[in-house]
């Protein structure tokens, strides 16, 4: 079922690949949950590099980030280990099926993929997916308040349909100012 601004989540700490846990939502800013593909996913490593390359000013912003992967913490590590916020793995996709999202042939088959995804495997970033990952996952944001009710949320239909970081500053301070 997929959620949708105003429903709540329920309050709890995840691992993370640092065999760490965190809290989400974060009991005193904003939290970017956002669900990406597999770990070797080109489109999602274009995508983490861009937030890592901007990571100061998201941070700055007040804004926790915390990104989950349908993907074991080992293969996390092979391919995003350097990510300056907290990366969660969820193989059983326990999460995505919690928060609904979904999986579909549009993720790959939907042109507007095709360019970010030659263009991450141009670039080196690509691993064919691995036990119990799938290319077919799609992408979803969610900006969700202290008290666990979620501002916005935006539910992709194809692999490169994400939250870029000037959306995603733009909408946290709109979330911030209601």
């Amino acid at each position: 079922m997929k959620l949708s601004p105003g429903d709540l989540i329920t309050a709890r700490s995840l691992p993370t690949l640092e065999a760490a846990e965190i809290l989400l939502p974060h009991p005193e800013k904003l939290t970017h949950l956002q669900f990406r593909r597999f770990a070797g996913c080109p489109i999602c490593h274009l995508h983490l590099r861009s937030f890592i390359q901007r990571w100061q000013e998201i941070d700055g912003s007040g804004l926790a980030e915390v990104v989950v992967f349908h993907s074991s913490r080992e293969d996390l590590l092979k391919h995003h280990a350097s990510a300056p916020f907290a990366l969660v793995p969820d193989p059983e996709k326990k999460l995505y099926r919690e928060f609904g999202v979904e999986t579909s042939l549009a993720a790959v088959a939907d042109p507007r993929s095709w360019w970010p995804a030659l263009k991450g495997m141009l670039s080196g970033s690509f691993a064919v997916p691995g036990k119990g990952e799938s290319p077919l996952g799609l992408p979803a944001d969610f900006l969700i308040r202290p008290d666990g009710s979620i501002a916005v949320v935006k539910y992709g239909r194809f692999a490169d349909d994400k939250w870029s970081v000037d959306e995603l500053l733009a909408l946290a301070k709109q979330s911030s100012a209601t």
